[in-house]
């Protein structure tokens, strides 16, 4: 794991933009495979990818998570996060847009054939993602384990707390959310994984500094041979 320390959070969002559109460039024609998160993290890389009109003609791409019992219309669902902020600025095409189906009647075989389409795209190329205040990386909370792939996840109340923000009440948060494993996450070529803030401080560090832990499942990355973690300043504070 290589760890990058940026100015601030303009500076983690450009080099992740960069190193997406350096892989973009040298892939003309090819198809790539990309993993993408939601939530604060990505906002400024998503703006990036949209103002440069980077061209998704032949990406794929497949998110990491999405709400239990939110449809595509909510104004909280990944879904609706993703059209928002990048699905609907860019050139993708709708069949190449995947993210887990928070409705499905059955949520298993919704996961099962998740991990299916991946393994059919030929598997991830690149996986952009963030790290909760608590390590997660998507929403594999602590103890998750290191052989975990796409399922149904019980959120904390610390991540609850986290993206009740978004929500009007702590009460409207859904407690149960769709997301890869962290089985899945490690099996992608290479991994670009934000923090932004003092907030992240003590995963940055743990992340950095810790013991590999499925305590704290950011720590995992230490094992990926390709990959970084880009982090402002005040998200490094504890590792000065």
């Amino acid at each position: 794991m290589k760890v990058i320390v940026l100015k601030d959070y303009e500076a983690v969002s450009e080099f992740s933009f960069q190193k997406l559109s350096e892989k973009l460039h040298e892939n003309i024609g090819k198809k790539i495979v990309l993993g993408l998160p939601t939530g604060s993290t990505p906002l400024l890389f998503y703006k990036k990818i949209s103002e440069n009109e980077l061209d998704f003609e032949n990406v794929i791409t497949f998110n990491m998570d999405e709400y239990v019992g939110l449809d595509k219309q909510n104004e909280n669902s990944f879904y609706y996060f993703m059209n928002q902020n990048l699905y609907s600025k860019v050139n993708l095409k709708e069949q190449n847009i995947n993210i887990p189906n928070g409705m499905a009647k059955d949520l298993t075989k919704e996961c099962m054939d998740y991990e299916e389409k991946i393994k059919q795209a030929g598997g991830i190329d690149m996986f952009f993602g963030g790290v909760g205040s608590n390590g997660h990386i998507a929403f594999n909370e602590p103890y998750s384990s290191f052989n975990s792939v796409t399922r149904v996840q019980d959120l904390t109340l610390k991540t609850i707390k986290d993206n009740s923000r978004f929500f009007k009440s702590l009460e409207e948060v859904p407690k149960k959310a769709l997301t890869v494993g962290i089985s899945t996450i490690m099996s992608a070529k290479e991994l670009i994984f934000m923090a932004s803030g003092e907030n992240k401080a003590r995963a940055v560090f743990e992340a950095v500094k810790g013991e590999v832990s499925e305590a704290c499942p950011v720590t995992v990355l230490q094992k990926h041979e390709n990959a970084y973690l880009v982090v402002d300043e005040a998200a490094a504070s504890l590792l000065k």
